[in-house]
């Protein structure tokens, strides 16, 4: 039977089916130059699982290497195969696995670290120097993703999940895991009040986990009516805002200026008419966009929090004083650490609004091109929102 069958059938008692097979990849050798080809894949090592791909969710980070080789300041240097928001199926074990069976349905965190340096060792292993994350170009030879038909993985970094829990859910673990890492750092307390700037699949999560942690007033704001709508429509906010981008805006004075009147009208919403309001007790920017650090910042109490969640804009002009005499705490955010349990547990608990919906675009492998194409966009050619690109195997 060939390998490509064996994947679909769960129960095979065996460890492993083949000491070398192929695979087909997507496989991205340039700006928008993207490649089906076929990989030799081994056996997986003593201490990884083979993991059939059945759900990959396509992010900022894949649309900007696809369209550009790079994200921010990391070049790709060597063709790379993205994707890094995956749940698939265990189809191989290695021989010192334990606790895993094939037809295990996982989740992938795919960021693998050292273990032993100071950051692994103190629990904040998304800060390790030599940390290895899927479809980036940071560590050389890349760490490949997960748009391929199978990957070997180390078995610590994947989780099991609940029969209930659709691939899809677990695919969007991975920017779950962001948002309940932002929140557990803004240490959100019952009845604060929480302002997130962005309604992308991120910010969205922010914001439900935001209320989930014990905010009783969480205000979304966007560029975007679509997505404003959606938050509001499907329970990730309370209260929305659209912002009205503003064009040929020059002078470091009038960019202030506008991200105070910006400020001022989040805070109006989120004030609920309380005359002695101060401002939210955590805000989260999750675009990476100036104005709306610039924004957070006027925009939080005496004493808040300032979370940054989006890595967008890598230098920015900050009115720092605003920190400086409110006391206002900044907070940076990279990735995630120690949240798959949880995130397995709270969608497992229905808590969260469903997740399945925020998937708004599916293709299948063949058509990885087009989905790309699509998730760089707001709304498709019909008009329809587009929140969530999932490419399914």
């Amino acid at each position: 039977m060939a390998p490509s069958a064996l994947a679909d059938i769960y129960p095979i008692p065996a460890r492993h089916y083949s000491k070398s097979s192929t695979v087909v990849a997507c496989v991205l050798h340039g700006p928008r130059d993207l490649r089906l080809e076929t990989r030799t894949i081994s056996d997986p090592g003593p201490n990884e699982l083979q993991i059939a791909i059945k759900a990959t969710g396509i992010c900022g980070s894949d649309c900007s290497y696809f369209n550009k080789f790079r994200n921010g300041d990391l070049c790709a240097v060597e063709p790379l195969s993205l994707g890094h928001e995956s749940a698939g199926v265990v189809v191989a074990l290695g021989q010192n696995v334990t606790g895993y069976q094939i037809g295990d349905r996982v989740a992938l965190e795919v960021g693998v670290p050292c273990d032993n340096c100071r950051s692994c060792q103190r629990g904040r292993y998304n800060l390790c120097p030599k940390m290895r994350f899927r479809s980036s170009a940071k560590s050389v030879p890349h760490f490949q993703g997960t748009l391929q038909e199978r990957i070997n993985h180390p078995a610590k970094w994947c989780h099991k999940l609940p029969s209930h829990v659709s691939m899809e859910s677990a695919a969007l673990l991975e920017p779950l895991s962001v948002a309940i890492h932002a929140t557990r750092r803004a240490q959100i307390e019952q009845g604060d009040t929480a302002i997130v700037f962005g309604a992308g699949t991120v910010g969205l999560l922010t914001a439900a986990m935001a209320k989930v942690s014990g905010a009783t007033t969480v205000v979304i704001a966007d560029i975007d009516h679509g997505r404003v709508n959606y938050a509001l429509t499907h329970g990730f906010a309370h209260k929305g805002y659209i912002v009205t981008p503003r064009k040929n805006v020059g002078e470091t004075a009038e960019k202030l200026a506008v991200a105070k009147e910006l400020a001022a009208d989040v805070m109006q919403i989120a004030s609920l008419n309380d005359i002695d309001f101060e401002g939210a007790d955590v805000t989260f920017d999750c675009t990476g966009k100036e104005i709306c650090m610039q924004a957070g910042l006027y925009a939080t109490r005496p004493g808040g929090k300032l979370v940054m969640v989006g890595m967008g804009t890598p230098i920015q002009t900050l009115p720092i004083s605003a920190s400086h005499l409110k006391e206002v705490d900044i907070i940076g955010i990279f990735r995630y650490a120690n949240t798959y349990p949880t995130g397995i547990k709270i969608i497992s608990a229905g808590v969260l609004p469903n997740l399945d919906n925020m998937v708004t675009h599916r293709y299948k492998f063949g058509s990885v091109a087009e989905a790309f194409n699509t998730a760089g966009k707001t709304k498709d050619d019909s008009g329809k929102l587009i929140l969530k690109v999932l490419v399914e195997m």
